[in-house]
Order: structure tokens, then sequence, then C-alpha cells
């Protein structure tokens, strides 16, 4: 099956900035991709031109196999929750609703009385004067309504609280589960981890990584703690060693040994001195974000793309 988004050299410019810069991108069906990085890093404006709202500098976008900015049509497949959210200030909750679903038709009432419910809005307010987490409840209610074939979710669960932001996976995960494909760009990082398939980094507008949730956390740098039986050994015997970050001594008898890479080399050194103890945690994902940050320029080309299998 052809993807669901394809961009190829996309580029964006704004007379001397260049947003977005030689951006490959592919989201496959039935599939979650983690879009991340920074503000700024080019995310909206990337989402922008997929969605057909803004035009690329160069480049091309596919959206279900069409130009969206010349097919229109395709925009009805997607249920898109913009980072930030604009309302008409005169309507209540129910109406901005109702308006939305005659303009966008084809939209399942059930589900969308459902979606009120669990999310916890309240349809008689006023749009005037809501909270930031409420107009995104309204949002993420326009979004999934019709039950869409692609969702676009920019920072989808800001200013939720805890209690919403976890019924809002729940039902993410119930859609993704019916095959709904999705690009989900979030600077919550382990919400990320938990939804994604797939993890794409972006930086100053160039992709710095791109792989699978697993993967991407394996390729960031992992820290390992040695207790040693006797004094720790001086830093620069680690520190030396080809794989190794920063290497520190917070206690006389203990070693905290930053390393990419696989282990081999420093197991190989670490079993010529007495250990009274070796962990080293799983990288988490916000750890693997952080390292691609600091290893990768404003303009490191991304990886190769690795199958997932």
């Amino acid at each position: 099956m052809s993807p669901i988004i394809q961009c190829a050299k996309l580029t964006k410019r704004f007379g001397s900035l260049t947003a977005v810069r030689s951006l490959d991108l592919e989201l496959e069906p039935g599939t979650v991709l983690g879009f991340i990085g920074p503000n700024g890093a080019g995310k909206s404006t990337t989402i922008r031109m997929v969605l057909g709202l803004s035009n690329p500098s160069a480049g091309t976008v596919r959206l279900f196999g069409a130009d969206p900015l010349r097919e229109r049509r395709v925009r009805a497949k997607v249920g898109y929750s913009p980072g930030e959210l604009r309302l008409d200030e005169r309507l209540t909750i129910a109406a901005t609703l109702k308006s939305w679903s005659r303009l966008r038709g084809g939209v399942d009432e059930r589900f969308r009385d459902e979606l009120i419910e669990r999310l916890g809005v309240q349809a008689d307010r006023q749009v005037r004067g809501l909270s930031t987490g409420n107009r995104r409840k309204v949002a993420l209610v326009g979004a999934l309504m019709s039950r869409p074939d692609l969702l676009v979710l920019d920072e989808p669960t800001n200013g939720l609280d805890p209690l919403v932001q976890n019924e809002f996976i729940s039902i993410l995960g119930e859609l993704t589960a019916l095959g709904t494909s999705v690009l989900f760009s979030s600077h919550i990082l382990s919400e990320v981890e938990r939804v994604a398939d797939r993890i794409v980094v972006i930086r100053g507008g160039v992709v710095v990584a791109d792989g699978p949730t697993d993967q991407l956390r394996r390729g960031a740098a992992q820290e390992f703690r040695a207790v040693f039986a006797g004094a720790a050994p001086h830093p620069s015997v680690f520190a030396e060693l080809a794989g190794a970050g920063p290497v520190d001594s917070p206690r006389p008898r203990e070693l905290r040994i930053q390393w990419s890479g696989p282990p081999g080399p420093l197991l190989a050194r670490l079993s010529e001195y007495e250990l009274e103890s070796l962990t080293a945690p799983e990288p988490e994902l916000e750890t693997a974000f952080m390292s691609y940050y600091r290893n990768a320029g404003a303009t490191t080309p991304a990886a190769p793309r690795r199958s997932a299998e």
C-alpha cells in the first residue's frame, strides 16, 4: 500500500529563513508516527504543508497519493487538531461542534457525544473564557468525531489534566486498533513513546533521526553505574574507550559512564576489576532525544532508515 503521507525533499523558506530543509517523511497506513522537536524546529510548518494549508518552496507532498494543494477532497479524510486553535468566541461549544459537523459532513453523532462525555467537555459553555485545556478538548472532539482515516495531532494534550490525557490516549489506542493512521507531534516525550510505532526527530528544519521507537531508544547514550569492591579506578581508564562519553565519580567506589554503541569493550574493561554491582537502565525516549540533539548539527542528515522487521 502507498504511504498515507509522503514528503520528498520538502522545503519551506520565509525570506532568508529556511524553516524546513529538504525533508523526507513517510507515514505508512495503520501506523502512528511521532514527530518531535523543540519550538521552531519546523514541525508545525511541515504539518501545514502536508495538509495543503501552505505552499512548499521546493519538494513535493502527497496525501493519500494526491497533491493536497490541488486535490482538496483528500482533506476530508483527515482529522486535524492544530497546535494553536482559533474559535468563534460568540458560540457555545455545542454550536461550535455542530458548525464543524455541517461543514465536514459524515460525522458520527453518537461517537461525537461519546467523546464529549469521555473528555469531560461541557458542551453548553460559551467558548469565550475557556481555558487552554478546555479549548484543547474541543479541538480533539472536532478532530476525532468523523472517525477519519488520518489524524494529524499537533501538541494534542497541551493544557489537559493527567486524567484527561490518559483518557485521550485510550481513545487514540482504540482508533489506531481499528486502522486509523496518526501523525502525532508533541513535546511530551513519554506520550510519544507510549503511542508511536516510529519516530522522526527534527531540528532546525532537518531530520536528525528517523526509525522505530525501540531503535531510537537503543541508539541513545546509556548510563552504566559501576560500584567497585575497592576504590574506583580513575575515570580516564574508561573515558579513553571509543564508545565512552562523560565519566564521573560521584562517590569514592562508584563510576557513572555514559556509553554509546555495543557495550562489549566497556564490559571487557570492567571485567578487569572486582565489582559489587553494575546497573544499566534502559534509555528512555527523552534520553535518546537529548542525545540526538547534542550530537547532531542543525544540518546533519538523518541516518539511513532501516526496516522495523
